[in-house]
């Protein structure tokens, strides 16, 4: 995702070093918050996607020092997209098969 797509969606119209360095590092983290919820490396580069919507939403949030609402609001969203990279993780592991058994886990 390109740093004005950010800029645009929070409304910062202007442009100087300070504020597109800022910006940058903003994107950065939202991307670091949402693969560690997904759990592996995410392409963003696709900026029509839930994804890439909520990682938009993820910049504006922390832009606005709110990152722990921004984790209470879409905590739905955010789980699911740890449920959908450990499915297919799951897949993976198991040589692409999704019918594959499960293993009773061990309590």
């Amino acid at each position: 995702m390109q740093i004005e797509t950010v800029k645009n969606y929070c409304d910062i119209t202007w442009s100087d070093e300070q504020t597109d360095d800022k910006v940058a590092d903003i994107l950065d983290r939202a991307q670091s918050e949402l693969e560690s919820y997904a759990g592996e490396t995410l392409d963003f580069s696709d900026e029509k996607t839930t994804l890439a919507q909520l990682l938009l939403d993820c910049c504006w949030y922390i832009l606005n020092r709110a990152l722990d609402e921004f984790r209470a609001n879409y905590k739905d969203d955010l789980n699911s997209l740890r449920q959908q990279y450990q499915v297919k993780r799951y897949i993976e592991a198991n040589g692409g098969d999704s019918n594959a058994e499960a293993e009773d886990p061990e309590f």
